[in-house]
């Protein structure tokens, strides 16, 4: 399993900003997927995940109504569209596979948002 997030970078408050997970080495069409995050001195936060056919998402409270979770199957690729972003979205982005015993992590992406 390997997942490759990508897109992170520094974004003014209110601003948008696009995460993008690229997977390989499993059938992606077949799991859920999910993003986290980390900020610097707190637990990992689960931020959204999605079934594997894009019919069902779930997200975390701190980010409802601006974070969204697509997902294409053809391309093997998950997305984190965050719109509306504050400094404490700041932290360390990761995806991962969601499997019934276990989760697989992708190396994590930085997203700083300005005040």
């Amino acid at each position: 399993v390997q997942l490759q997030a990508s897109g992170g970078g520094l974004v003014q408050f209110g601003g948008p900003l696009r995460l993008s997970c690229a997977a390989s080495g499993f059938k992606f069409s077949r799991y859920a997927m999910g993003w986290f995050r980390r900020a610097p001195g707190k637990e990992r936060e689960g931020v959204a995940c999605i079934s594997s056919t894009a019919d069902a998402a779930d997200y975390g409270d701190s980010v409802k109504g601006r974070f969204t979770i697509p997902r294409d199957n053809a391309k093997n690729t998950v997305y984190l569209q965050m719109n509306s972003l504050k400094p404490e979205d700041t932290a360390v982005y990761y995806c991962a596979v969601l499997t019934s015993t276990r989760n697989y992590w992708g190396q994590g992406t930085q997203v700083t948002v300005s005040s």
